[in-house]
């Protein structure tokens, strides 16, 4: 995986740019030989990902913020570390910075699109080269933590359970402020290379500018969610999250953007669908973000209400049915409490099941002239398959007889009434 989905991210770019979404050969000598001259990375986009990067750091380290407390961390003899969560604020700052950047002429958000190939190619080398340092770096403090002893599966699951520069967590720095952000801005910067070639932005376009927006704000305004969560408390900082952050995510899940400005150039006119087809993808997002939004709200505020890290947050927008009052659980043998009230008495993994709806009108949205726009929704049913397989079988072993009555009250896994 460190060498294939590198390579894949830049064949599925490479058939949309020079084949119109075709599914060419990937042994075609042509298809690669277009994608090293156009992707190869420029020192103008170094500066753009680097300077970014470490303007997100800089926002991470004195923006202001909740602190929060995480779970116990078993590498540190279960000491909870704080968290300064100020994702909101750093958002709102990025999202002012760059309208001044762009407005002013400092920065024209369209060089984005405009130098699409390159910047993928950094950000992919940002990933390797911030792996490598990580790993490095941890074995020679001696932090080093729940290592197999073959080098390739410890470099990709990682070494450092929580690497931290100053007060900065670098895992939640890495799955917050880095990828969606990224998605945001070449989505915007799509958009907006529309409206100065067409004189409008159509309702497609518009349309993945709105979801990018819809998931990276609440990726933000939900950040104080994430500590307590099996990414922070179990997983590793190796490959696998690194990568995927600094460039799977940002230059993968773009491909329905990417697409559409692609096409908009080739056909001479934006993307267009009927009012029927559109309103329903639409449709299909909105209540998709509502049910995620709103599901993982009341589970985190559940979880933090117990711990006593709750903190009441007004950060645009706040759902109905966001908070639970009084849900009904079950309490295990363990002393762990599976919430089955609010959206949970539907289906155990019923967020799953609204990321889904969302990543599947990503795709409509598209059409269905290529498949390549139906990776993110493809990719996304394998990584959640794996996931709930997981966390099932953990569960089980974990809570045994209780799971078990769990799954008499909450039967359905990701669809009411049917599976």
């Amino acid at each position: 995986m460190m060498i294939g989905f590198p390579l894949l991210m830049f064949y599925l770019w490479g058939c949309l740019q020079f084949y119109r979404g075709k599914l060419v050969s990937p042994l075609q000598g042509e298809l690669w030989s277009k994608i090293i001259k156009e992707a190869w990375p420029t020192w103008y986009a170094t500066k753009i990902y680097l300077i970014f990067c470490l303007y997100e750091l800089f926002l991470a380290y004195f923006m202001p913020g909740p602190v929060v407390k995480g779970a116990p961390v078993a590498s540190l003899n279960g000491k909870k570390l704080d968290y300064l969560c100020n994702g909101v604020t750093s958002w709102y700052a990025t999202l002012i910075t760059s309208y001044i950047l762009h407005n002013y002429g400092y920065f024209r958000l369209t060089e984005i699109i405009d130098n699409f190939g390159p910047l993928m190619t950094v950000a992919i080398i940002t990933g390797f080269a911030v792996t490598f340092t990580v790993y490095i770096v941890t074995i020679i403090q001696g932090n080093q933590y729940r290592m197999s002893g073959n080098l390739m599966y410890d470099l990709f699951m990682g070494a450092a359970l929580n690497p931290r520069l100053g007060r900065v967590d670098l895992k939640i720095f890495a799955e917050i402020r880095v990828p969606w952000v990224v998605l945001f801005y070449i989505s915007t910067s799509a958009a907006i290379k529309e409206y100065e070639m067409f004189g409008y932005v159509s309702a497609p376009m518009a349309f993945m500018v709105l979801a990018h927006f819809l998931y990276v704000n609440a990726c933000a305004k939900g950040e104080e969610c994430i500590p307590t969560t099996w990414d922070m408390t179990y997983e590793k900082f190796g490959f696998m999250l690194i990568f995927w952050n600094l460039a799977g995510v940002p230059f993968t899940y773009c491909i329905g953007a990417v697409y559409l400005h692609i096409t908009s150039i080739d056909n001479g006119r934006p993307v267009q669908h009927s009012t029927a087809w559109t309103c329903f993808c639409y449709a299909l997002l909105i209540s998709g973000y509502y049910i995620w939004d709103t599901a993982n709200s009341q589970k985190n505020r559940f979880r933090m209400i117990l711990n006593g890290t709750y903190i009441p947050r007004y950060t645009f927008p706040q759902l109905p049915w966001g908070t639970l009052k009084n849900p009904s659980y079950i309490k295990t043998k363990q002393g762990n409490l599976l919430l089955t009230g609010g959206w949970w008495r539907y289906a155990r993994k019923i967020h799953y099941t609204a990321d889904l709806m969302m990543a599947f009108s990503w795709g409509f949205i598209c059409g269905f002239n290529t498949v390549i726009t139906y990776f993110y929704p493809a990719f996304f049913i394998v990584v959640l398959t794996h996931r709930v397989t997981r966390d099932m079988e953990r569960c089980a072993r974990k809570y045994g007889k209780d799971w078990d009555e769990y799954c008499r009250q909450v039967p359905y896994i990701f669809i009411p009434g049917i599976y």
